[in-house]
C-alpha cells in the first residue's frame, strides 16, 4: 500500500491480473507508470499521484478493487456492519498494515486498510 492515507478516503486501487509482467508492460508503456515488486504475486504501481497494485488471482467482475484508508480499522468495520454491509474477507495482515473487504448495497466489493 502507499503511504499512510487520510481517514475515510480512497487510498489505493488494486487490479487482479492474470500476468503481472504483461500489465506492467502495458501500463508502463502507455501511461508511464512506475513499479515496485513485492514478490511474485504483488506489484505496486504509481502514476505520480495515486498508488495502486497488481495482484495475481481471478480477475474480478466489475473492475479493480477500490481501497479506502482508516485510522481505526475495527471502528470502520463496526460502522459497516451496523449498516448491514457484508464483510466478504475478514481482516488480514500484510507487510505494512491490515485490511478487510466488504460489499456495498449494490454488490461492489471494496477494501479498507490501516497502516501499522
Amino acid at each position: 500500500m502507499g503511504t499512510r492515507g487520510k481517514d475515510r478516503q480512497i487510498d489505493n486501487i488494486e487490479f487482479n491480473v492474470s500476468d503481472i509482467a504483461r500489465s506492467k508492460a502495458f501500463y508502463g508503456s502507455v501511461f508511464g507508470w512506475t513499479f515496485t515488486d513485492y514478490g511474485p504475486d504483488y506489484c505496486e504501481f504509481t502514476d505520480g499521484r495515486l498508488t495502486g497494485g497488481f495482484t495475481t488471482g481471478s480477475v474480478r467482475p466489475g473492475g479493480p478493487l477500490v481501497i479506502l484508508y482508516a485510522d481505526d480499522l475495527a471502528a470502520t468495520q463496526k460502522r459497516l456492519e451496523a449498516v448491514g454491509a457484508p464483510i466478504t474477507t475478514p481482516t488480514f495482515d500484510f507487510p505494512g498494515g491490515s485490511r478487510f473487504h466488504f460489499t456495498d448495497p449494490d454488490g461492489y466489493e471494496l477494501a479498507v486498510w490501516m497502516a501499522r
